[in-house]
């Protein structure tokens, strides 16, 4: 089946131009402001870059303010699963929760499954009987 949606345009994925005018301009070309950055990257203080580039410290600075940075804490994340356990995470939302909550409530629920079974097999390694860590599950009846 053929991609049936609207590629992205020319210009996805750059900065906006909003976001571009609201910067301070930079006394650095791009290819400088690349080079200051891949130095930071590497764990070089801002003196040592302009320094070792030659560039002004205030500009560095200002290069190495707009680098992107990953976050340390994200708040939100993409589950790349299969279509099968969408469809299941879909089928067990109750009422109009976002997925984040049904995720959340998933997971905690395999968390306490987990624990409750763990417990379970260390009574039965401690030498219980079935019948003494399984209640509920009554013993055979003798026939006769």
């Amino acid at each position: 089946m053929a991609f049936k949606g609207k590629p992205p345009g020319s210009g996805s994925g750059e900065m906006s131009r909003t976001t571009q005018a609201l910067r301070p301009a930079i006394a650095l070309s791009e290819a400088e402001a690349r080079r200051a950055r891949a130095l930071r990257r590497q764990g070089e203080a801002p003196p040592v870059i302009a320094d070792r580039l030659g560039l002004p410290l205030e500009e560095v600075e200002k290069a190495l303010l707009q680098m992107r940075n990953p976050r340390p804490e994200t708040t939100r994340g993409t589950l790349n699963v299969t279509l099968a356990a969408h469809r299941f995470v879909l089928s067990e939302r109750q009422g109009e929760e976002p997925l984040w909550q049904t995720m959340d409530r998933l997971v905690d629920e395999l968390i306490r499954r987990r624990a409750e079974a763990s417990r379970r097999s260390a009574t039965r390694r401690s030498g219980q009987t079935a019948d003494e860590w399984l209640p509920g599950l009554d013993a055979p009846e003798p026939q006769g």
